[in-house]
This record gives structure tokens, C-alpha cells and sequence, in this order.
């Protein structure tokens, strides 16, 4: 059975920085493509950051330079770290493995 469980979120302001984390059992977070999405009120959920099984990253325009996604093979575990936050950045934010599976979602919100 596969299990994502985020955690990390909370309330921050602007400017801040908050590290989500993702423990995953079920899959390899060192060999699965594991991605972190966010769903602000009434919108879409959109991609924020992506790692490969090879390592390689890639990350939406809007956090480039502020939101590093990296992994602990050992913990099994990814995580994102988000500095310089904006309320624009306010949103629940999932955790996703090897495309088909989800965690519960944690909640980021930055005030102003």
C-alpha cells in the first residue's frame, strides 16, 4: 500500500520560509518522479516542482530561485523548502509519487 503523508505547512509571513516534507512507504522517493503541488482557493492544482529518479529538478517560473525541492534516499522522504514566501504562495500543498498517488496535503499560508 502506498502512503504519502506531507507535513510542515503552517502560517507564515511574508518573507519567511517553511520546509514541507513528504514521507513516502510503498515507493522509492530515490527512484519514482515525486512532485510537489499546490491548490490555492478555487483554482486549479498546478505543478510547483518536480525531482526525478535521476535527480534532476525543475520548478514553475513563479518559484525559481526561491523553492528547492531535494530528497533524503535514506528517509525515503522528499522535501521543499520555500524561502522569500509571498501571499501569492498561500495554497495546500501535495505531495505526489510516481504520478498516480497523492498525499493528503498540507496547508502553506503567508500574510502580508
Amino acid at each position: 500500500q502506498v502512503q504519502l503523508v506531507e507535513s510542515g505547512g503552517g502560517l507564515v509571513r511574508a518573507g519567511g520560509s517553511l520546509r514541507l516534507s513528504c514521507a513516502a512507504s510503498g515507493i522509492s522517493a530515490s527512484i519514482d518522479t515525486m512532485r510537489w503541488y499546490r491548490q490555492a482557493p478555487g483554482k486549479q492544482r498546478d505543478l510547483v516542482a518536480t525531482i526525478t529518479g535521476g535527480g534532476s529538478t525543475n520548478y514553475v517560473d513563479s518559484v525559481k530561485g526561491r523553492f528547492t525541492i531535494s530528497r533524503d534516499n535514506a528517509k525515503n522522504t522528499v522535501y521543499l523548502q520555500m524561502n522569500s514566501l509571498k501571499p501569492e504562495d498561500t495554497a495546500v500543498y501535495y505531495c505526489n509519487g510516481a504520478t498516480n498517488y497523492w498525499g493528503q496535503g498540507t496547508q502553506v499560508t503567508v500574510s502580508s
